[in-house]
């Protein structure tokens, strides 16, 4: 217990000597009182010290004689520091020439008391089995106490009087001190009576000094004036600053003491701070009002902050201050730039949307007019594959993979976005797209995902822009256009776009936009190539479709078939030729010609309408023999939807059309079709005349063809017969029909009326 009380009592002292220090450097007036106070309240604590750290007599006597003289001193610095402190004083120089006259006999007795021994003496007792010297109290002693519990109340009675007289905004500086001396008056007291060698309530002077030193230097009414404050400033997170009419700091709330990390509530340089921290040098004039806007960086991230400067005037209209508040708004700006960056990306790849990517691209090239750019389409080729084969997580995971492709292997200086699907496009300057590079990347692309692996066949159009005032989809429609030369090609990866593929583009447009007036006026038109026997009888004709235009003449097939059966309008075509075929052979009838007509069936035709009831519908309205319009359909067209497509075969078959296969032996299915449809007539491919008089084995597979028409009782139909060894050979095979230059070119129907006069 010895040692415990000793190590506390040394805590003590150090402390209320730390503090006297940091009173002494203090500027405020009540600074002297405080330092005298604290320098006071040593002693004591000191004395009691030697009282129970030491088991000499001679030593616990002095600390008693310190004790107790300390005490006077305590009641002296009290008194000084009660009347600072509470800003009252003396009422004449009676009472405290009584007072201090009091102090001064009882320090004197003190100093008699080694010679008369009239105030205290000590004698030894033993306490848990230790040695301590106890006090033997005289009548001096009483002197001492009367003295001093006199000085202690009189000070309580002053402390008592400003709490209820003080304003609730200072008596709480008041009642603490009035608390804290009650419980060390009454802790002394019980000390008194108890007769132990151990003043605990040393413990409650060194406390109570503490709090002299932080009410008296420190301490401001900040809990009740915050919440004045903050009844006007109600649900106020912002940082606040109050300035008086000569621009010095005043006030800041505690978010502000956080926001600028000032300590010691040293307002001084707050505006220092501001200026640095928000960059607000220009905008603290003393008169200036302002609302502005800061980024602030750190190394959480970046911060944002509205900052707003305002002033108050008196009735007389001066200044009379000003406050400045900040508002972190960094948690709405970051939730609108969340949601901007949602309404500018997609969802799946986080590349920018469509609309954000053409946005971005047109802002660059207005900002660079002179520069030299280029726009990427990249395109996966038959992606729907990928869903269809692995599903369409996969193939979520498929579009991430080649979104990040794009992200990672063009340069910073591009702007790339995903357009749509499995599309994505990319804008950069040229000298930074370089091909080489992509064919080597993309030669073995593939998707991996775990276990699962697909290869990825993906193609890049490029168009370097050469009109930036063109709208950007027309730039990427360009870009794509230049897929189109390398569609199903593996080894090529990268095309580039040039005038000759804008001129065929409109090219297609053009005939695309004529062909419902030319099928009005006649300039679509069937020519008819003759279908000969083994004798050289013209039995039939096909019927191929020209185009004799008003201003090209006589138009190639390959001009506008294929720009039809990719847009659909192929299906318009073949319906008008229909109706020619049936025309004809309506007019045939009547002039007693026995023959057939082939009429094609294009794949895109059952998607745009019902093929059976369609050419029935014709066949019936020119009450035609429908074995003499012969249907022609290659074997590509069945390779789609080949149940349905055999069921509107069937069904002509049922009405009397004979069908034909075209191509046979070009496709991949050929006997498997032979087996499913119900043709009639198989029309053997030219490929198998090439060169067939010195190629055995072409010979040999031609042959067992013909052969195997005729054990399915199937006509054989050979097209493309140039030669007459060509046709002398397929007759020895025993093919009954032929049709090719040999015999004659497409014509029109006048004219092969005429040839088929003279070949009878």
């Amino acid at each position: 217990m010895r040692v415990a009380f000793s190590l506390i009592f040394i805590s003590l002292i150090a402390a209320l000597g730390i503090c006297r220090f940091f009173a002494c450097r203090s500027h405020k007036s009540i600074a002297p009182a405080v330092a005298m106070l604290l320098g006071a309240l040593i002693p004591p604590v000191s004395g009691n010290l030697l009282i129970i750290a030491y088991t000499n007599q001679h030593v616990a006597t002095l600390g008693y004689y310190i004790y107790f003289l300390g005490m006077n001193y305590v009641m002296f610095a009290l008194l000084r520091f009660t009347f600072d402190y509470c800003l009252i004083k003396w009422r004449g120089n009676k009472l405290k020439n009584l007072v201090y006259g009091l102090m001064l006999i009882d320090t004197i007795q003190y100093a008699l008391n080694p010679f008369f021994k009239q105030a205290f003496e000590t004698k030894e007792i033993i306490v848990d089995s230790a040695p301590y010297f106890s006090l033997l109290a005289h009548w001096g002693q009483t002197f001492h106490r009367i003295v001093d519990y006199g000085i202690f109340f009189a000070v309580l009675l002053i402390f008592i009087v400003k709490v209820i007289d003080s304003p609730r905004i200072y008596s709480e500086r008041y009642s603490t001190l009035l608390i804290a001396m009650i419980v060390i008056g009454l802790w002394e007291t019980f000390y008194i009576f108890s007769n132990n060698p151990i003043d605990r309530s040393m413990i409650g002077f060194g406390v109570f000094g503490l709090l002299v030193y932080y009410f008296a230097l420190h301490y401001r009414p900040m809990r009740l004036l915050d919440r004045m404050l903050a009844n006007i400033v109600s649900d106020m997170s912002d940082a606040l600053f109050f300035f008086d009419a000569v621009g010095r700091c005043i006030w800041v709330n505690s978010r502000g003491i956080e926001l600028l990390d000032i300590e010691n509530e040293d307002f001084e340089h707050v505006t220092d701070r501001l200026c640095q921290r928000f960059d607000l040098n220009g905008l603290m004039n003393l008169d200036n009002t302002f609302h502005v806007k800061r980024t602030v960086h750190g190394d959480d991230g970046d911060r944002y902050y509205v900052i707003e400067k305002r002033s108050t005037s008196d009735d007389r209209g001066h200044l009379a201050g000003t406050y400045i508040t900040v508002r972190d708004n960094t948690e709405e700006q970051r939730a609108f730039e969340k949601e901007k960056f949602i309404a500018h990306h997609d969802e799946l790849t986080g590349l920018y949307t469509r609309e954000y990517l053409y946005k971005r691209i047109r802002d660059r090239l207005l900002a660079n007019q002179n520069g030299d750019y280029c726009v990427v389409f990249v395109d996966a080729n038959n992606f729907k594959v990928i869903n269809d084969i692995y599903g369409n997580e996969f193939g979520d995971y498929a579009l991430k993979v080649l979104g990040n492709w794009v992200r990672n292997n063009f340069p910073e200086s591009s702007i790339y976005g995903r357009i749509s699907g499995d599309m994505f496009g990319i804008c950069l300057p040229f000298k930074d797209f370089h091909p080489e590079k992509y064919e080597t990347e993309l030669e073995n692309f593939s998707i991996k995902d775990g276990k699962l692996e697909h290869p990825l066949l993906v193609h890049l159009g490029v168009y370097r822009i050469t009109e930036p005032g063109l709208d950007v989809s027309v730039m990427f429609d360009r870009a794509r256009m230049a897929l189109n030369t390398i569609k199903d090609e593996f080894s090529k990866h990268v095309a580039f776009y040039d005038d000759n593929m804008r001129d065929r583009v409109l090219w297609d447009q053009m005939i695309s936009s004529q062909l419902h007036e030319a099928l009005q006026r006649g300039e679509v038109r069937p020519y008819l190539q003759p279908v000969v026997d083994a004798n050289g009888v013209v039995v039939g004709a096909e019927a191929l479709v020209r185009w004799i235009h008003p201003i090209d003449g006589l138009l190639s097939p390959a001009s506008f078939i294929p720009v039809f059966e990719r847009n659909g309008m192929i299906a318009e075509i073949d319906k008008h030729m229909w109706r020619c075929a049936c025309e004809i052979l309506a007019r045939w009838k009547k002039e007693g010609r026995d023959l057939f007509i082939s009429v094609n069936i294009s794949p895109k035709d059952f998607y745009f309408m019902d093929v059976a009831e369609e050419i029935k519908s014709i066949v019936k309205e020119y009450g035609v023999d429908p074995s003499k319009m012969r249907v022609e359909i290659t074997e590509s067209a069945m390779m789609e939807d080949i149940e349905n497509r055999v069921k509107v075969l069937n069904d002509l078959e049922k009405h009397g059309f004979l069908v034909e296969m075209d191509d046979f032996g070009a496709g991949y299915s050929s006997l498997n079709m032979l087996k499913d449809m119900p043709v009639e007539v198989i029309k053997l491919d030219m490929v198998f005349l090439k060169e067939t008089n010195n190629d055995t084995k072409a010979k040999k597979i031609l042959n067992h063809i013909v052969k195997l028409s005729d054990d399915l009782g199937v006509t054989s139909l050979t097209e493309g017969v140039e030669t007459r060894d060509q046709y002398s050979m397929l007759v020895d095979m025993g093919c009954k029909l032929f049709q090719g230059y040999y015999f004659a070119k497409p014509m029109p129907v006048e004219e092969f009326e005429i040839f088929c006069e003279k070949r009878s």
